[in-house]
């Protein structure tokens, strides 16, 4: 036995020893170009994950703490996988000299010969053309943060990228015991919370490309928790912070309707359903304030940096997203190919003003027809709202996973976690100068997630056929 200990013992640290050495390779060492070697240790780093999760006889204190040292060991690290870290900067020290930062481009100071910032030259030239050349679209609790960076760091770059980092590791901190209390309130097993907290993915996408998400999940997660212990007021203005740092928990606001109402809104006819809302006006109500509140926590914290500038130069930026960005999309792809054989031309024009209409009617039609008031039905149609907003998106960026895959652990489908692993093969945009797509390895990509998906939706199916 003491022998079978020591055997466990060492292939633990081994496997702790490897995972370390590949989040340092990757993260100080390893080229973006260089698409194979990535795959491989991107593909190493689950496998090793996956072990010390579910396979070793790490405990949760064990595991937390392994999770702190994978995120501790990137901490100096100059983010390798994306540049969007020079714009975070770049705001922070504007808004540090007294500018707002939704007013200008980093591309009108260079064209006036301007130099507002210490080391703008070199964050300019870092952060690419595209941040360079479009209005910021950060909303304020992340330009906190930058502004947070820019206090301590506003004359070396080192130590921004470090502050930005200890920041998303207190929030995966934040997220971590949240989760948990969440976790054992749906009674669900705890070692879910390492989907997130241990997935290679986080590490390296958030807190090694400095990504505010984990800021916008953890006030996610603690406006759910007040939502579950009936503190909706708590709630609504959690959401409203989380909203306030990146938009996406937007599409979420449908869907806590049901949760409020007791039910699910649409039953056997429109007539029906309209008759039972009004005698249920106290939760139409609560529900009404509850939108309210979250709106007004955002115009709160917009209000510093008020503009009669600040809403067309922010609009015209996240219209760009819908507009003009194509990247590792799944059906619009296949319709922008379709487009091609009618037309000839590209109609994302056309297509990315249509997509979020459909993208609001499905999160609509999950919002009215589910039981959303059941804590477990509440949580899975977030995770479809989520699912359905990414796959009818033009762009989908590997970060925008990251909330997804938080939702995910509240939940039993698995196909968010596989499509963290397969979402490195968007990478491969990444490893040559034109930066173009391999849609052969997109296709890959999507169809495992597919039929993951699907899978996870026929174990769903028959459990529910057994319970009843």
């Amino acid at each position: 036995m003491l022998l079978s200990e020591k055997k466990t013992h060492f292939i633990n640290y081994l496997f702790i020893l490897i995972s370390s050495f590949s989040f340092v390779y990757i993260e100080y060492f390893l080229p973006r170009s260089n698409f194979p070697s990535l795959v491989l240790f991107w593909i190493l780093l689950f496998a090793l994950s996956y072990y010390l999760t579910n396979k070793s006889n790490l405990n949760t204190k064990d595991l937390f703490y392994l999770g702190i040292l994978f995120r501790g060991l990137l901490l100096i690290a100059t983010p390798p996988l994306s540049q969007d870290f020079n714009r975070f900067i770049w705001d922070g020290r504007l808004i540090f000299e007294g500018l707002n930062p939704y007013l200008t481009t980093p591309d009108f100071f260079f064209q006036n010969n301007i130099s507002p910032i210490k080391n703008a030259h070199e964050l300019y030239k870092a952060m690419g053309n595209l941040n360079a050349t479009n209005y910021t679209n950060y909303p304020p609790i992340s330009q906190l943060g930058y502004f947070i960076a820019a206090l301590f760091g506003h004359k070396s770059i080192l130590v921004s990228i470090v502050v930005m980092r200890i920041q998303l590791i207190i929030a995966d901190v934040g997220i971590f015991h949240l989760g948990k209390k969440i976790l054992k309130f749906l009674k669900l097993p705890e070692k879910n919370i390492f989907i997130y907290f241990l997935n290679p993915f986080i590490i390296l996408e958030l807190t090694g490309n400095l990504h505010y998400e984990p800021v916008m999940i953890f006030f996610l997660i603690t406006s759910l928790y007040y939502l579950l212990c009936n503190k909706w007021i708590i709630s609504a203005i959690s959401l409203g912070v989380s909203i306030n740092v990146k938009l996406l928990p937007l599409i979420f606001i449908p869907v806590f309707a049901s949760y409020f109402f007791g039910d699910s809104i649409l039953k056997k006819s429109l007539l029906i359903s309209f008759k039972r809302l009004l005698t249920k006006r106290k939760q139409v109500a609560t529900y009404l304030m509850f939108c309210i509140i979250a709106l007004i926590t955002n115009i709160i914290l917009f209000t510093p940096f008020y503009n009669s500038k600040l809403i067309a130069n922010y609009t015209s930026s996240i219209g760009l997203w819908f507009k003009s960005f194509e990247f590792n999309a799944s059906i619009y792809y296949v319709i922008r190919w379709i487009g091609y054989q009618i037309v000839g031309w590209n109609i994302i024009g056309t297509v990315g003003r249509i997509l979020p209409l459909f993208v609001i009617f499905f999160i609509t039609i999950l919002s009215v027809t589910k039981n959303n008031n059941n804590p477990k039905t509440l949580f899975r149609s977030l995770l479809f709202s989520a699912t359905i907003y990414l796959l009818l998106s033009t762009t989908v960026h590997p970060w925008y996973l990251s909330i997804p895959i938080a939702i995910s652990i509240f939940t039993n489908f698995k196909y968010i976690y596989v499509w963290t692993i397969s979402i490195i093969l968007s990478y491969y945009a990444y490893s040559n100068p034109s930066f173009t797509e391999n849609l052969f390895l997109v296709a890959i990509e999507y169809t495992t997630v597919f039929i993951v998906f699907i899978f996870d939706m026929s174990r769903s199916h028959n459990k529910k056929a057994i319970n009843l």
